[in-house]
């Protein structure tokens, strides 16, 4: 048996796959201890498969631990070293304000505080040392950084990925003198040019490890207790690995929960259409949306979080505040808003009854008809439209609306907010999604996909079985992946064959112990000499230069509209990644006929009957709008100019009538 398990804003999702049947938990998330939420979900699919933990074979992990630590500020006390002179580089940036049009806006505070960056007296430029580093210098830092009190220590020294032995001494110092503090080195997280993405990476690296490292470690030793598997997690990337080795860096994590989502996202893709399908996963506090093509997600290696820098492996995915838990609010002028605060998991929506008192996107659909009063969600929750109503009313009143009114309005603003996210990465980047499928998936999306397939010109939806827990799907289907990227900086007659052979050869060795039997996949950054940035191409370990010239060339017209045949390309970095395959599972379709009733929904404005299936849909179930589907763990929304069939796993095929 499989077992994904992903931690989300408001619910931890659990799937259990036992070869032929999917087993879906979800309870809600305990931000206090994250490890009860995950045990609670884990205890639901045992006991809905009828298992017991020794029969599981696989226990892969998405979690949301870094993310809210860093979007909370709520890390390890983390001290840097950096080259005397440049300690203030993650203050400084790269001086660009954070909206163009508010002057006053002030970027995010460095994680680090000036009191804690301590500079060495050392420098290393490109072609090597220009000041060397003395074991007295490597001691003084040592001894600054152990009066500081810190839990962690990022060393982001200049040129460390050209030689990187300043950083080894200092770190050594530290680890002598503080040997529980956790040490991130630059040349170890991030061995590539341009001196803030990579003090920043190195900086989230140290800040966010402690914490995940005492997190999974806890959840590593309950799992253990409770007779199951070690814990695999997955990073950024998509691609996992074992608890320990996640644990040692904290920055490779940050997307974890939504890179399971991409990985699920891109199975569905492949099992039920054609392979390219834009990903929609709207939770509870938020909204993912990726592009997977040709089966497979696209990755990116730059991503900002709350202005913060990140510049490794990980999915390309668009993270907007737009969550069935996100608040509407009337703002000064006077207009309705929705998003990002988010009623999240504690007291949640109004209609959760626990306390909430805000207006909610999950309060607008419960008014509207799209959710049925008598849901019982997850944790045993029963929703309370009065409740409901009482918080859209309120808002209605500062409106000057109905709160009919109020509660469309509050859904077509999370719908438009979904539609910029998706734009954000098709139309934005040059591709048109009206030639992929939408697949929404969360607790949330399936109820908003067909006006959002609408508003872009999709004509197809995939809404999977597993919808509301996809992500953890993906994670139980992830590979397990290792990566390295490194700055070469090669050109003219240095850019030869045999010289990039050797240096995938000698990456790929760094990453092999314990995967000696993986795939090999490598990608090369390349721009134009004397460009600012580059573009990836793929290729294999051992590629002609005339190859990559060829693969480069093609690719900076498509996306830039010209090729210079003339110029002198330059190799700038080299990505190796090891891959292990992960399980591919191939759920069926449930064999239950789901109950039909009627209710009255409110769809494009008006009032109409629609037909209500509730529970698992059959193969060649088929049903035409306006109908709402009550699936076990979301809900979609038909309206009448949409029809629906279940294939054989279990995935609903909607199509809009012609």
């Amino acid at each position: 048996m499989l077992l994904g398990v992903d931690v989300g804003g408001t619910f931890t999702d659990a799937v259990l796959f036992d070869g032929a049947d999917l087993h879906l938990g979800k309870a809600p998330t305990t931000p206090e201890d994250q490890a009860r939420g995950v045990m609670a979900a884990i205890e639901q699919v045992l006991a809905s498969a009828g298992a017991e933990p020794r029969d599981v074979r696989r226990f892969a992990h998405g979690m949301t631990v870094g993310t809210n630590a860093l979007l909370e500020q709520r890390g390890a006390r983390t001290a840097l070293v950096a080259t005397a002179g440049f300690e203030d580089v993650i203050e400084i940036g790269r001086q660009a304000r954070p909206s163009l049009y508010r002057l006053c806006q002030a970027p995010p505070a460095p994680l680090v505080p000036r009191e804690l960056r301590f500079g060495a007296r050392e420098r290393v430029g490109p072609d090597g040392v220009i000041e060397a580093l003395g074991n007295a210098e490597a001691e003084r830092v040592a001894a600054l950084v152990a009066e500081a009190g810190v839990e962690s220590v990022a060393i982001s020294l200049l040129f460390s990925y050209v030689d990187p032995a300043h950083e080894q001494r200092i770190a050594e110092a530290i680890a002598k003198r503080l040997p529980g503090v956790h040490v991130s080195a630059s040349h170890r997280v991030l061995p590539r040019f341009r001196e803030y993405e990579r003090t920043s990476t190195t900086v989230i690296d140290a800040y966010l490890a402690p914490l995940l490292g005492r997190y999974l470690r806890s959840l590593s030793e309950t799992a253990r207790a409770a007779g199951l598997p070690a814990v695999e997690v997955v990073k950024s990337s998509g691609g996992a690995v074992d608890a320990a080795e996640a644990a040692g860096g904290g920055a490779w994590s940050v997307l974890s929960g939504p890179a399971g989502g991409a990985v699920g996202a891109s199975l569905v893709a492949r099992l039920s259409g054609d392979g390219s399908a834009l990903g929609l996963d709207m939770g509870g506090t938020s909204c993912d949306v990726c592009v997977v093509e040709d089966g497979a997600v696209r990755l990116t290696d730059t991503r900002e979080i709350e202005g913060r820098v990140i510049q490794l492996p990980m999915v390309d995915v668009h993270t907007v505040g737009a969550g069935g838990g996100s608040i509407a609010w009337r703002d000064h002028g006077g207009a309705l808003r929705v998003g990002p605060r988010s009623a999240g998991a504690d007291p949640g929506p109004a209609c959760y009854g626990r306390g909430g008192t805000e207006p909610t996107v999950t309060d607008a659909n419960l008014l509207l008809g799209r959710l049925a009063a008598d849901t019982r969600l997850a944790g045993g929750v029963e929703l309370d439209a009065q409740a409901a109503e009482r918080a859209v009313a309120r808002l209605a009143g500062e409106l000057g609306l109905s709160p009919l009114e109020t509660a469309e309005g509050i859904v077509r603003l999370a719908d438009q907010e979904m539609v910029r996210a998706l734009r954000v990465v098709t139309v934005e980047r040059g591709v048109d999604p009206r030639r992929f499928a939408l697949m929404p998936f969360g607790g949330a999306g399936p109820a908003h996909a067909a006006a959002i397939a609408e508003e872009l010109g999709i004509e197809r939806i995939l809404c999977p079985r597993a919808g509301g827990v996809l992500s953890a799907l993906g994670l139980l289907a992830a590979p397990r992946r290792r990566d390295a990227s490194r700055t070469v900086m090669l050109s003219g007659a240095e850019l030869e064959r045999d010289r990039i052979a050797a240096i995938v050869e000698a990456m790929r060795a760094a990453l092999a112990p314990g995967m000696e039997g993986a795939e090999v996949e490598c990608g090369y950054e390349l721009r134009y000499r004397g460009q600012a940035f580059e573009l990836p191409v793929a290729a294999g370990p051992a590629p002609d230069p005339a190859e990559l010239r060829a693969a480069f060339d093609a690719e900076h017209e498509r996306r830039y509209g010209f090729r210079d045949p003339e110029a002198e390309i330059e190799l700038v970095h080299v990505n190796v990644a090891l891959v292990e395959r992960g399980p591919e599972p191939r759920p069926r379709a449930a064999a239950a006929e789901p109950r039909r009733t009627a209710r009255r929904v409110r769809m494009d404005g008006e009032w109409v009957e629609a037909e209500v299936l509730r529970g698992e849909l059959p193969a060649g179930l088929a049903v035409a709008g306006p109908a709402v589907l009550e699936l076990p763990e979301t809900t979609m929304v038909l309206p009448p100019a949409w029809r629906a069939r279940v294939d054989e796993h279990g995935t609903i095929v909607a199509e809009r009538r012609r």
